[in-house]
């Protein structure tokens, strides 16, 4: 009978080990990166998956606001206020409404665990489309150019869909621009929303 009551014992404490260790993983699994889809229209300033930064963005009406401090600037080593959105994806649709206002540059970009991946940079030169591929030194290489200036004092609409080795970006009224490269079919662990110089403003960002 002893003997009995201690294998009962042995697969009871088996058993809360067991319960123990799904409860481990079920928190992990809670605690890693948020995935797609997501809505945001700022009504929430702490968004755990957003990050604004390098200035004070304003919140309110929809709408995410912020002015270049010069002296941010200089200690971020000539970068301006950004937005990122920590979002693990691949394949995605990417879209948002900029407005800038005497701005020199709007910078959208998709980040991997290595780096950037891929990156569209709006100047008054208009629009370059670039790629990534892994490498110790970070280059880029350059896929298209858009020549559209960037538009200043009006919204402008722009969706991103990142399929495979494909990027499609449709750029305010422009037809879809596809670009392809091997480098951008990876993963990817955010997306970042960037400016130098005047005011951004930000609304209806969405990835799915």
């Amino acid at each position: 009978m002893e003997c009995k009551n201690l294998t009962l014992v042995r697969v009871s404490i088996a058993m809360i080990r067991l319960r123990f260790l799904i409860l481990l993983a079920l928190a992990a699994s809670n605690a890693t990166a948020v995935e797609p889809p997501l809505s945001d229209d700022f009504s929430d300033p702490n968004l755990k998956v957003r990050r604004a930064s390098r200035g004070v963005w304003v919140m309110e009406g929809g709408i995410a606001k912020v002015t270049q401090d010069d002296e941010l600037y200089k200690k971020f080593k000539n970068h301006g206020p950004i937005i990122f959105y920590d979002i693990d994806h691949k394949d995605a649709v990417i879209e948002f409404s900029y407005k800038a206002e005497n701005a020199k540059s709007v910078v959208f970009t998709v980040n991997g665990a290595d780096g950037h991946v891929f990156r569209t940079v709006t100047s008054a030169t208009g629009t370059g489309f670039r790629a990534f591929p892994p490498s110790d030194d970070h280059k880029s290489i350059a896929l298209h150019q858009l020549k559209q200036p960037l538009a200043q004092g009006e919204w402008t609409h722009m969706k991103i869909e990142l399929k495979g080795p494909k990027a499609t970006v449709t750029l305010g009224d422009n037809e879809p621009i596809t670009v392809e490269h091997p480098s951008l079919d990876r993963a990817k662990v955010n997306t970042s929303i960037g400016f130098s110089f005047g005011t951004l403003s930000v609304k209806e960002f969405s990835i799915q």
